[in-house]
């Protein structure tokens, strides 16, 4: 066991298993006020543990500062700069967490009678109108939890459509830059995953879509704008195609921050879309969720959106059940409603400018880093970008140094690195978002620290080999770590 502050102020901390001691308790349980019960009376003995060995035993100040220690050591977005391409993390106001806490939200149960929810029920119609609005959708469901769950949600829907119309289809389109999620997805529902990659500078072209789409296909799935940060100029386009064969045209739209208020998903010929809470509408993202990922539709999807759905009578809400095309529920209860209300908040206070505005900055502040690095890292496309920027180490390379260590080395300099080799087109990729909430003296200092790092990889890149240098843990071995994770305790 390690002494506490061996690296001064940078408090060591062991397991708390280690911190064992035999008979120490943090908790003294107040007197039992009602009837002692034999717990065999209660529930069967065949379900009832022999005991609890092997959990620690520690006093409340130890556990206290446990955990307090393990939370200093968090990183998010609170903490500095998460410049995670294709993940949008951007601050969460904490108005809009003060607002989800409200006593007649938090303390709302599921089984609530309609008639005591009505102020809930009225957040959440009013929220999927705004969705409509800000993309260009004629119905949202708010029940998928995030992105991956509304893709799944949309290609049901899809696929319930067309065999509705006893002619079900059995493939779907997804390009080289689409999300990793989507053929997942799409293997999910049951389709088929028909790859087409982008040509020329990055986009997908409508000769390569025109060349695939066919009769058995449900959909076409990209990524707009797509992971290496570029809009799909050719939308309209390859829209009218899909069209034209009976398609459906789904947008992966986790990149909608680069989007919102500038342009209407639905006029571009989408007709169904997954909107991120947790990234666009800035909701607490990481960790594991929550997550949120509301799904819009057209009109023609509109019958197999999943039930309930809320409906406005005059002033009054409720949920309707009766849906008989529906693919059913996709969520226990109605979705992750704390996250809705986050959203709310974050888009009553921005107003339709104030999202626009979110992401014309989005959209200025990856520009400025792509100019401003294109000259120390490899630009995969040299080509204006919109929310996110993807470089390579094709230069670094030349002194056996990595995007790997790169990024590692970010961590000694006191950012946490961006997305790394992804997308896949793009050997060695580095994918930067900084956001709109970034200051410019946040981003220069990221790009400092970028061009110190290329400096040190001519100067001396075994220093990145070993990087990070500062941290509690050096460079673990990733690949085992992944194949053989040690998940329980063997003290």
């Amino acid at each position: 066991m390690t002494i506490d502050g061996a690296k001064g102020l940078i408090m060591d901390e062991p397991l708390i298993f280690e911190r064992n001691s035999e008979g120490r308790s943090g908790v003294l349980p107040a007197p039992c006020d009602v009837p002692e019960a034999d717990l065999e009376s209660l529930i069967p003995k065949s379900l009832l543990r022999d005991g609890a060995a092997g959990f620690p035993e520690v006093s409340e100040i130890d556990a206290v500062r446990h955990y307090t220690r393990l939370s200093q050591w968090n990183f998010g977005v609170d903490t500095g700069f998460y410049p995670l391409g294709s993940c949008t993390m951007k601050y969460n106001p904490k108005v809009n967490e003060a607002v989800s806490r409200l006593e007649g939200f938090t303390m709302l149960h599921p089984y609530q009678p309609e008639a005591l929810a009505q102020g809930a029920l009225r957040l959440m119609h009013e929220l999927e109108a705004y969705l409509c609005e800000i993309s260009g959708m004629d119905a949202v469901t708010l029940q998928p939890s995030a992105g991956a769950h509304g893709e799944l949600c949309g290609l049901l829907m899809i696929a319930a459509y067309f065999k509705d119309r006893k002619r079900p289809r059995h493939k779907v389109i997804i390009p080289d830059t689409a999300h990793g999620t989507n053929p997942a997805s799409s293997h999910l529902a049951g389709f088929k995953v028909v790859p087409v990659k982008s040509e020329g500078k990055g986009v997908l072209s409508a000769s390569a879509i025109e060349a695939v789409m066919d009769e058995d296909t449900a959909a076409l799935m990209l990524t707009n704008p797509n992971t290496l940060g570029l809009f799909e100029r050719n939308i309209k386009e390859i829209a009218a195609i899909v069209h034209k064969k009976g398609g459906f045209v789904y947008c992966d739209g986790a990149n909608l921050n680069a989007v919102m208020g500038l342009a209407k998903l639905g006029d571009l010929g989408v007709d169904v879309v997954q909107l991120n809470l947790h990234k666009t509408f800035s909701t607490p993202h990481g960790g594991g969720g929550p997550g949120s990922g509301p799904v819009g539709v057209r009109k023609a999807l509109e019958p197999y959106l999943p039930a309930p759905r809320i409906r406005k009578a005059g002033k009054k809400y409720s949920l309707v059940y009766d849906r008989p095309r529906t693919i059913g529920r996709l969520k226990a209860f109605y979705g992750n409603f704390s996250i809705m209300v986050r959203a709310y908040s974050y888009i009553r206070r921005m107003g339709g400018e104030g999202l626009k505005r979110a992401s014309i900055v989005a959209i200025l502040n990856a520009n400025y880093m792509k100019e401003r690095l294109k000259d120390t890292l490899s630009l995969a496309f040299d080509e204006p970008c919109m929310h996110e920027c993807v470089f390579s180490d094709k230069l670094q390379a030349e002194n056996g140094v990595t995007t790997m260590d790169m990024a590692k080395r970010l961590i000694d300099y006191g950012f946490h690195p961006p997305t790394v080799y992804f997308p896949l087109v793009v050997p060695g990729a580095i994918m930067v978002e900084p956001t709109e909430t970034e200051t410019l003296e946040t981003l220069d200092s990221f790009i400092e620290a970028v061009k110190k790092i290329d400096a040190e990889a001519k100067a001396s890149p075994e220093l990145l080999k070993n990087a990070p240098l500062n941290t509690k843990v050096r460079r673990v071995d990733e690949t085992r770590a992944a194949r053989e994770p040690v998940l329980r305790w063997k003290g």
